[in-house]
C-alpha cells in the first residue's frame, strides 16, 4: 500500500526538495504552504510534467483549526497518514533586545507550535495504524545557538526537545520521531548573507562548501526507510559544528 506524507512549508527551499524527492519515491505527498501559492503551484506543475501527482494545500499551521483541516484533508482522501515532516519555519535576524512580543509569537508559533499541533493532529491515526514516522526539520542553531537569531534558536532547540521526548512516548506504538538539524544550506533564508560573508562561512566549514537542499531530502528518505532510529537529532552541516 502506498504511503502518505504531509510536508509543511513545502513550497520553497528544503521543504520543496523533500516534497519532490518523496513524490518521486511513489509516496503520496500533501505539500502544505501558507503564503507562497505561486511557488506551490509551480511545484505541482513541475511534477505533473513527470506524471507525478501531489496535493498542494494552503493552511496556516500556526493555527490549530487550519492544522486540523490540513490533516482531515489527508485522512478523508487517503484514509491514513504515514509520515509527517514538520518543516515550516521562519527566521528573525535582529538584536535580542529589539525583539518584541509580536516577534516571539510569530517565530515560536510558526516554527515550534506548528510542529506541536501538527504532531498532535496526526498521532491518533498513527497509533491506530501502529506505525508512523515524524521528522522535524530543526537547525544547527537549535544545538549551538546563533547570535542575532535568538528566537529562531529557541524555536529549533524546542523542536529537538520535542523530538527526544515524543520518541520515548511513541516508541511503544511503533512511531519513530527524529530531527534533522541542517547547517548552512543554499536556501532563500540565507539571502541575508553577502557573498563575502558566505565565503567566510565556507572557510569555517571543514568540507569547505555550503550544503544543498538535496542533502537534507536524502536524510529524510533514509529516516523514512529505517525502522530502528528514533529520538535522534541528526546534524548535517559539513562538520561546521561537531558536538
Amino acid at each position: 500500500m502506498e504511503r502518505v506524507a504531509i510536508i509543511t512549508g513545502a513550497s520553497r527551499g528544503i521543504g520543496r526538495e523533500i516534497a519532490k524527492q518523496l513524490a518521486k519515491s511513489e509516496i503520496k505527498v500533501i505539500a502544505n504552504y501558507n503564503h507562497s501559492e505561486k511557488e506551490a503551484k509551480e511545484l505541482k506543475n513541475e511534477l505533473e510534467k513527470e506524471n507525478i501527482i501531489i496535493d498542494i494545500v494552503k493552511a496556516d499551521i500556526s493555527k490549530r483549526e487550519e492544522a486540523h483541516k490540513l490533516v482531515q484533508f489527508a485522512l478523508e482522501k487517503y484514509k491514513k497518514i504515514d509520515i509527517l515532516v514538520n518543516n515550516a519555519g521562519i527566521s528573525e535576524y535582529k538584536m535580542f533586545t529589539d525583539e518584541t512580543d509580536e516577534d516571539w509569537n510569530r517565530v515560536i508559533n510558526t516554527n515550534l507550535y506548528s510542529a506541536f499541533v501538527m504532531s498532535q493532529e496526526v498521532i491518533p491515526n498513527m497509533i491506530h495504524n501502529k506505525e508512523g514516522c515524524i521528522i522535524n526539520i530543526s537547525s544547527i542553531w537549535g544545538i549551538i545557538g546563533a547570535s542575532l537569531e535568538v528566537l529562531y534558536s529557541i524555536s529549533k532547540a524546542g523542536m529537538n526537545g520535542l523530538t527526544k521526548a515524543l520518541a520515548k512516548e511513541l516508541g511503544p506504538s511503533n512511531i519513530r520521531v527524529n530531527s534533522i538539524a541542517p547547517g548552512m544550506i543554499q536556501t532563500e533564508m540565507n539571502n541575508k548573507f553577502s557573498k563575502e560573508e558566505l565565503e567566510e562561512i565556507k572557510e569555517e566549514i571543514p568540507l569547505e562548501k555550503i550544503g544543498h537542499v538535496s542533502d537534507i531530502a536524502k536524510c529524510v528518505k533514509w529516516l523514512i526507510e529505517d525502522n530502528y532510529t528514533t529520538g535522534q537529532v541528526i546534524s548535517i552541516n559539513g562538520g561546521w559544528a561537531i558536538v
